[in-house]
């Protein structure tokens, strides 16, 4: 039997992070990892270019039942610290739209950078190794049976990840070591995910397939200001995969389809000034024609502007300020990027990501019950927690 001072159960962001941390120490590491290879949401994430941490981190950008739980780490670990890793590795990268940063070449350039200091700090990786079981023992510590054969460590580190894109390997075995032990895991859900829509919804917006528009969209939790993107199977874009994390079934969404200006009183000033033109031409100027004629009715878009009475433009405004949409579901696990919910943060401590109840046992990234925003926020909290965990296990 392998004898490890640490083993981690996971080669994704979290789990390298931990591994080059505790190997720094000395420790004897091992990441043990079910799929071929290592970093695959890694890999695939940013559209291959990884966006690996956001230049404005806070915990308001976070998603937990313990919303106080994830200040420690990322105080700790900062996207600065992360950047300074990214710099010394000599990685050109670039921020996009809120400050969001990606790889210029690949994210490629991430996963070699963290495989190579896995490998200058001693750590080892076994890929294509499954833990088909694992148990506490008497002395402390834990004996992993895997498909490579037994490994025992006295701490063992869950980077397992959540349940989002189960076609990159994600398993519930996070969940069920937690739940192994006694730790209490959150219901999970589906987190920055595209939404599907009722069927008369459906057949009323699949025409506008490839039409993309600013907006505001809001529920009673949250608001978001963003694109929007129609597409053949529902409703997509920013505005809608950040929003997705904190809608629940049955909820209806609110949408401002022209959030930056008071359409009443545009379409007042156009009348004041005898405009000849239909409604639906104007307006052609801010909103794509055929997204118009989904919202509003045939009478609506011919009225000449010169010509609305009042009530008119105030309907017209509101139903363009105001659309109200209550989507069918989610698209699920399958394309969703991350997963709500998880391992319950009040079990765990913020200091050192170790399990209060049982010693020895930690839990990192999003296995935990923290889900960040789209923009990097996600890996940032693989990052800080995986660091945090690397200096004490």
């Amino acid at each position: 039997m392998d004898k490890f001072d640490v083993i981690i159960v996971g080669a994704g962001a979290s789990g390298l992070m931990c591994a080059i941390e505790a190997a720094k120490r000395g420790r004897r590491v091992k990441v043990v990892e079910h799929a071929n290879k290592p970093g695959k949401k890694i890999l695939m994430s940013g559209g291959g270019r990884c966006n690996f941490t956001n230049y404005s981190i806070a915990p308001e950008n976070y998603i937990s039942n313990n919303p106080h739980f994830c200040k420690s780490a990322l105080s700790r670990f900062t996207q600065w610290d992360f950047l300074s890793f990214i710099q010394r590795h000599q990685i050109p990268f670039h921020e996009r739209l809120h400050g969001q940063l990606f790889c210029d070449n690949s994210a490629k350039d991430i996963l070699d950078a963290l495989l190579k200091e896995c490998g200058q700090a001693g750590a080892t990786l076994a890929l294509n190794c499954r833990v088909e079981r694992l148990e506490k023992r008497d002395d402390g510590d834990f004996l992993l049976h895997t498909s490579s054969g037994a490994m025992s460590a006295s701490a063992l580190v869950i980077a397992s990840g959540g349940l989002s894109i189960p076609k990159m390997g994600a398993t519930p075995f996070g969940y069920k070591v937690a739940e192994q032990f006694g730790i209490k895991v959150w219901p999970t859900r589906a987190g920055l995910v595209p939404l599907t829509l009722q069927p008369g919804d459906s057949e009323r917006f699949t025409p506008l397939t490839g039409i993309a528009v600013p907006c505001r969209i809001s529920n009673q939790q949250q608001s978001f200001k963003e694109n929007i993107l129609f597409t053949h199977r529902g409703l997509s874009g920013p505005a809608i995969l950040q929003i997705s994390s904190y809608w629940h079934p049955g909820e209806a969404l609110h949408v401002d389809l022209l959030p930056d200006m008071d359409l009443a009183e545009t379409l007042k000033e156009k009348r004041r000034q005898g405009s000849k033109l239909k409604i639906q031409n104007l307006l052609a100027d801010y909103l794509p024609k055929r997204l118009l004629q989904a919202l509003l009715d045939e009478r609506q878009l011919d009225i000449i502007v010169a010509n609305c009475a009042d009530k008119d433009l105030n309907v017209i405004a509101e139903n363009l300020h105001h659309w109200t949409i209550k989507p069918n579901a989610t698209e699920g696990y399958r394309t969703a990027e991350v997963t709500v919910g998880g391992v319950d943060c009040d079990a765990i401590s913020s200091k050192t990501m170790q399990s209060l109840q049982v010693p020895g046992l930690y839990f990192v990234g999003e296995v935990l019950d923290v889900t960040g925003w789209l923009g990097g926020y996600n890996f940032q909290w693989a990052w800080s927690s995986g660091w945090c965990a690397g200096q004490y296990v």
